[in-house]
């Protein structure tokens, strides 16, 4: 295993979208053809699986220097009011688009902090949503809350507006990892949050851990799978770190690269926390993620319905997501669209009363066919094809040329129509889809552009 993470631990994308972001081509997007492209999803997929909603929320109050999203750090609440008012405003022009009551089959909170709002304004933003809007049977409302600051009010009041998950952001219990990412919290802070979630009735309570982290060691992961495990959550994201310096304003100048574990002890550490949450019960779904067997997840990938997108993994197939706020990014399945990154920026769009995307790419019939081999890949480690079918595409003889070395490394099973991933070949799903990704491989990056795979 070590000479197999040496040789294929290269910089590739974590692929929640295709083309990735660096290949969008912004030259032919235009703000008339990104919403003739959202127009066109709606009317597809309202009736049937309805739409989704991410509404991104990007006020922190201190700085967590393993984090790469695009945040402002403040501790003035002032700016809460303003913003859901832009919110709501971005949501309104979308609805002019609509020419029907949109049905929400799914709705995520992200951040930034998320709590940073209070329990008050959250439920102002999410009643406005719904004052023009349907929420779907069986809807799945989530939100990623801070152990630190996520209080009773906040669970009970999200709680009541329809909301049945959370997630929080552990990463990991020791001390010197916890003060090197600036993300102290202990232990009790994350039960707390947990044990009022499950007693409010929190249909699916999710933690997120990350190893790789700067001077995080073997026994650090083993210590905060015990406790992970002892609180039971019903989701577990087990993500890579992603050391991405290069990246203006990620935070990720406070340690060096001489502070990471080698790849190989990456490799270990991801190995032994692999292995404990399958001993304590939980399933491996797609990519960095495990769920108990009872959990929605678990039962989407049993039933091949499992999706991915720039939320992540999940257990609806909204063919439209639309992103609401600064940065969020938005996918009508035939196109995506980035919003401006600025607040001041966003908001003078809005006062135009423009949608605030600046950068976006439509997808042509190639993107369409490659997007959704590398989808299977992600969410069902494995997929098909039929000669000159709908998923066939003129260099696909050439793509399975290029598999042939990861196939005699064990990594990947290839049959007349079919490509398979054995369980030892997993963690390298990254790789497999860069063998698809004809943009980047007809035009290599000049400059590392992504995280390392391994």
């Amino acid at each position: 295993m070590s000479s197999l993470v040496q040789k294929y631990n290269v910089a590739g994308p974590r692929y929640t979208s295709y083309p990735t972001v660096p290949y969008w081509e912004e030259s032919n997007f235009t703000k008339d053809s990104w919403e003739s492209s959202v127009i066109r999803s709606f009317k597809e997929s309202n009736h049937k699986e309805g739409i989704s909603l991410y509404i991104h929320l990007p006020f922190c109050e201190a700085m967590c220097t393993f984090c790469g999203c695009n945040k402002r750090i403040t501790v003035n609440h002032k700016v809460e009011l303003p913003y859901i008012t832009n919110l709501l405003k971005e949501w309104s022009l979308y609805l002019t688009l609509f020419d029907e009551v949109p049905v929400i089959s799914e709705l995520h909170l992200g951040g930034g902090t998320p709590t940073f709002f209070s329990p008050e304004h959250l439920k102002r933003l999410i009643d406005g949503i719904f004052k023009f809007a349907i929420k779907g049977k069986n809807a799945a409302l989530s939100f990623e809350g801070h152990p630190n600051n996520t209080t009773k009010d906040h669970l009970k009041t999200l709680h009541e507006l329809g909301f049945n998950r959370v997630s929080y952001g552990v990463q990991d219990y020791n001390l010197e990892v916890q003060k090197a990412i600036h993300r102290v919290q202990p232990f009790e802070n994350v039960q707390r949050a947990t044990i009022n979630a499950r007693k409010l009735g929190y249909e699916s309570i999710g933690h997120d851990l990350i190893y790789g982290l700067p001077f995080q060691k073997q026994e650090h992961v083993i210590h905060t799978i015990e406790q992970t495990i002892a609180l039971k959550p019903d989701r577990i994201a087990f993500y890579s770190y992603a050391f991405v310096p290069w990246i203006k304003g990620n935070g990720q100048r406070g340690f060096s690269k001489d502070n990471l574990p080698s790849p190989d002890e990456k490799r270990a550490q991801y190995e032994i926390g692999k292995q404990m949450l399958e001993d304590a019960g939980y399933i491996e779904i797609g990519m960095d993620h495990f769920a108990l067997v009872t959990d929605e997840l678990n039962i989407a990938m049993e039933s091949k319905k499992l999706h991915r997108n720039f939320m992540g993994y999940s257990a609806s197939s909204s063919q439209a997501m639309i992103g609401l706020g600064v940065s969020s990014i938005s996918d009508s399945w035939y196109g995506f669209a980035q919003n401006v990154k600025s607040i001041t920026e966003y908001k003078k769009l809005l006062d135009q009363d423009i949608i605030p995307v600046y950068r976006g790419h439509l997808l042509n019939e190639e993107d369409l066919i490659i997007r959704k081999h590398i989808l299977n890949l992600m969410c069902h480690f494995e997929t098909r094809w039929e000669p000159h079918g709908t998923l066939y595409f003129k260099e696909l003889p050439d793509v399975l040329i290029s598999l042939k070395e990861m196939e005699e490394d064990g990594i990947l099973l290839i049959d007349s129509n079919r490509i398979t991933v054995p369980e030892s070949g997993r963690g390298f799903v990254r790789n497999i889809c860069m063998a698809f990704d004809l943009r980047l491989k007809r035009k290599k990056p000049d400059t590392q552009l992504f995280s390392m795979t391994v």
